[in-house]
């Protein structure tokens, strides 16, 4: 409550009148902070700030927009590179949620704060005392030790510096442990006296390290003789008077059960699931990295749409409530509530700190809800208090609690649950699961130059394919929105704003005439493509490995590897081990998929499936990277030779086909690839030491037909075997040497049509049908005469209104032309030239 809200009174100075307490500095420190009194014997005031949101309900777009501003100061003050190293620690309780927000001001440091919570099984990295609190140890629990171990800056965030003792205890114990050059302290307000801040700076220079301060508004707190004594006898003058009206003390509710002192029935409560994200953390207890703020920022719409239908028709003033260490996900719910609702919506949390609550205009701490302790804390059973929530005219509370806090004592009569409904008529309760890390790491092999992958993905947990049928060694990014419109993307791709793989399309859902086509061109193409796998699996057998790793790239190059894996298995007995990796043009292949091939396969073994070449991009792209990758990792023996279905570009030795044919799977997205998405590498998501990200589309089951396409063509399995004996034997005698045909042809196209960017050229009928479902297609050239093999490319030009020109002579069945230039305003060209 500021002086907005207290009629323009000053919340300090009840206390200032009585005791002679003064705020001297900064114009904005009574702006900052009101006065109350605390029942502690180290100290007889309390500073109360009024946009961290603790004590005070506050705006949470207030509260959060404090932290975002500090951050940016740090990021000002550190320079880009630094902040890019740099790693935040905030303290409990009270500037958990402040750190959080300074964290996402500097945009790319991960987070961690100090706990008073013990985690079974999870070491502490570090600890130190706040002497002048009621409760002083504080724990380091990162799930990751070497976060801490880094020597970039680390900015330290509390809420206020009162004497600046606990900055020293927590550098002390971390600089013995993890030696740096740089801190920032950062803080609300600075109030230190001249000799404390004299103290810092001798501790600095003793250490050898520079230490920076950055902090909102700076003063001191000017305190009279004996005021120690004179709180003392203030606070139990008004603990033993009778309570005010808005003070609700003890753990025993003051009104009946039916009802208030007003006669106001009791509050109804009631639960909202918020559906958080899965392995989300609940905050920066373990650590919080831009990957997890990425996720969160994806996740929040939808959850604070859930509690926006769980509030009552008609409220009007709203509070959100979160729980002592617990203040940044629901500062961050609370203030995406406030944005997507017309409500009022005020933000605070519970606390362990005992305060005096007087209801007078001048004092910070008007009324005060106690209730026993629900998480079973390690130092045992005692009273946590609620602030400025009763009698403050709210008609709803949302209360945040984890779920190692949604114990029997929340429920419980006397409980935070009970007490919140004696006085407000509408109790929410949102649980949000407590993040507790899994066992750590081992270390990996010698030479594997990493910490231990996690295993591949398998489904039904992700994909729609049988667990044994392939292991995904690629990340899950299924609770992150990701998609954007086709136009958008193009947009942004060709003007250089974006790489393709920072972003999804939004998947094409098929009408039922072309669902139609899918079906009729599965039948008609079913044995062609058996015959095109057996072909390509036999060769592999018999010239690169008895027992090979098929190892595709993901996505279009999973089914193959399916189908492979179980001509091996028809056909040989062979039990192959198959996995999916990410490749992304430009950017290589995914370095720690190799690192996990190689700790647990020879790389001799390993080789690489695609479903087709277009104009060989990828087969390129996948030798210089396992090139990059011997020299940089020092793990040799990768093939960089890709295995095929079809090869019309002529790229590869090893394929089953080199006509350029229908694969019914080109004709579809995610639905005839077991519900995955295409890959996505954006430094955000993917960490130095994580796989590539994909999403698992479990939505749209009901489309999905990756069993009934892996079924059809393994139906024919039978009927080609001795074609494909036949096959083998005749392609294994004769010379394969790749021409690269189809890059000529496509450099010729891109002169003839004035586009000069080969990257716009997509040849073949798989890379054609991909223009047209995920790009914003230009034209589409079909070689004349072109049969069935191009009804659906035909069906979706037509769609999307886009020409098909029939070219004689052309190498491929068809090829698609993306729009050059393209932006969301372009309408094409008509001639040869480009002109846009």
């Amino acid at each position: 409550m500021n002086k907005a809200e207290n009629n323009g009174v000053w919340s300090g100075s009840w206390v200032a009148e009585r005791l002679g307490v003064e705020l001297v500095g900064d114009a904005r420190l009574t702006g900052l902070l009101g006065l109350a009194l605390r029942r502690n014997p180290k100290r007889a005031h309390l500073l109360v700030s009024n946009v961290l949101g603790k004590h005070v309900p506050q705006s949470p777009s207030v509260v959060y927009g404090h932290g975002l501003a500090l951050g940016r100061r740090v990021r000002d003050l550190l320079g880009a590179d630094e902040s890019d190293r740099a790693v935040v620690l905030g303290y409990a309780e009270t500037a958990t949620g402040l750190g959080h927000a300074v964290a996402d001001g500097l945009a790319t440091a991960p987070y961690l704060h100090s706990t008073r919570r013990p985690v079974p099984g999870v070491d502490p990295a570090g600890g130190f005392e706040e002497s002048h609190s009621h409760a002083t140890s504080h724990l380091l629990l990162p799930e990751d030790a070497a976060l801490l171990a880094g020597d970039g800056p680390l900015v330290l965030v509390d809420d206020e510096f009162s004497t600046g003792n606990t900055v020293l205890n927590t550098v002390r114990d971390l600089h013995a442990r993890y030696p740096r050059g740089r801190y920032v302290v950062v803080a609300l307000v600075d109030m230190r006296s001249a000799a404390d801040a004299a103290r810092l700076e001798d501790f600095a220079r003793e250490l050898g390290a520079r230490v920076d301060l950055v902090a909102a508004a700076s003063g001191t707190v000017r305190l009279p003789e004996g005021v120690l004594e004179q709180g003392r006898r203030l606070v139990a003058a008004h603990e033993s008077g009778p309570a005010g009206p808005q003070a609700f003390d003890g753990p025993e509710d003051p009104h009946p059960a039916g009802g208030d002192a007003s006669g106001r029935p009791r509050g109804h409560v009631a639960r909202v699931d918020l559906h958080w994200p899965h392995g989300l953390p609940d905050g920066g207890r373990h650590g919080f990295t831009p990957r997890h703020r990425a996720r969160l920022e994806s996740a929040l719409p939808a959850m604070a749409a859930r509690l926006a239908e769980a509030l009552p028709k008609g409220a009007r003033r709203v509070h959100v409530l979160g729980c002592e260490e617990l203040m940044y996900a629901p500062l961050r719910l609370a203030r995406e509530l406030e944005q997507i609702t017309c409500t009022e919506v005020r933000y605070s949390t519970t606390t362990r700190s005992p305060v005096l609550a007087v209801d007078d205009p001048g004092y910070a701490i008007r009324s005060r809800l106690v209730f026993p302790a629900h998480d079973t804390p390690a130092d045992g059973p005692g009273d946590r208090y609620a602030y400025n929530v009763a009698g403050a005219g709210f008609d709803a509370v949302v209360a945040v609690v984890d779920s190692a806090a949604d114990t029997p004592h929340l429920h419980a009569p006397g409980g935070l649950l009970d007490r919140l409904a004696a006085h407000i008529p509408h109790v929410v309760l949102a649980v949000v699961p407590s993040y507790v890390p899994g066992p750590p790491r081992p270390a990996a092999p010698s030479g594997t130059g990493t910490t231990m992958l996690p295993e591949p993905l398998r489904g039904p947990a992700f994909s729609s394919y049988a667990p044994e049928e392939v292991g995904w060694l690629l990340q899950d990014l299924s609770d992150v929105t990701l998609e954007a419109p086709t136009e958008e993307r193009e947009e942004a791709i060709q003007s250089g704003g974006a790489h393709y793989a920072e972003s999804l399309p939004v998947e094409y859902q098929p009408s039922e005439q072309y669902q139609e086509l899918f079906r009729t061109a599965l039948e008609a193409s079913a044995s062609r493509l058996a015959h095109a796998v057996g072909v390509v699996t036999d060769t592999v057998v018999a010239e690169r490995s008895p027992r090979p790793v098929l190892v595709s790239l993901a996505r279009a190059g999973t089914p193959v590897g399916v189908l492979m894996r179980r001509w091996a298995r028809h056909r040989h007995g062979l039990d192959l081990p198959h996995y999916a990796v990410s490749i992304v043009r430009g950017r290589g292949i995914d370095a720690n998929a190799l690192r996990w091939l190689a700790a647990h396969h020879d790389p001799a073994d390993v080789v690489f499936v695609d479903g087709w070449t277009g104009k060989g991009a990828i087969t390129r792209e996948l030798a210089d990277a396992l090139a990059e990758f011997a020299a940089g990792d020092g793990t040799t023996g990768f093939d960089p030779e890709i295995a095929v279905l079809a090869d019309p570009g002529s790229c590869v030795r090893t394929y089953g086909t080199r006509e350029d044919f229908l694969i019914p799977s080109a004709c579809l997205n995610s639905t005839v690839s077991g519900l995955i998405s295409r890959t996505v590498l954006r430094t955000d998501l993917v960490g130095p030491h994580d796989f590539h990200g994909a999403k698992f589309y479990r939505e749209l089951a009901d489309a999905d037909v990756s069993a009934a396409f892996l079924d059809a063509v393994c139906a024919r399995f039978p009927e080609v075997a001795d074609s494909v004996d036949a096959a083998v034997k005749e392609l294994r005698a004769g010379d394969r040497t790749p021409t690269w045909e189809g890059w000529a042809a496509v450099e010729r196209i891109s002169e003839e049509y004035g586009i000069h960017d080969v990257n716009l050229i997509k040849p073949g009928v798989g890379e054609t049908t991909r223009v047209l479902l995920r790009r914003v297609p230009w034209k589409i050239l079909a070689r004349a005469g072109a049969g069935a093999d191009l009804d659906h490319v035909r069906l979706l030009a037509e769609q999307r209104g886009v020409p098909v020109e029939e070219v004689a002579g052309l190498p491929y069945t068809c090829v698609g032309l993306i729009h050059p230039r393209f932006t969301r305003g372009a309408t094409g060209a008509d001639g040869r030239a480009v002109n846009v």
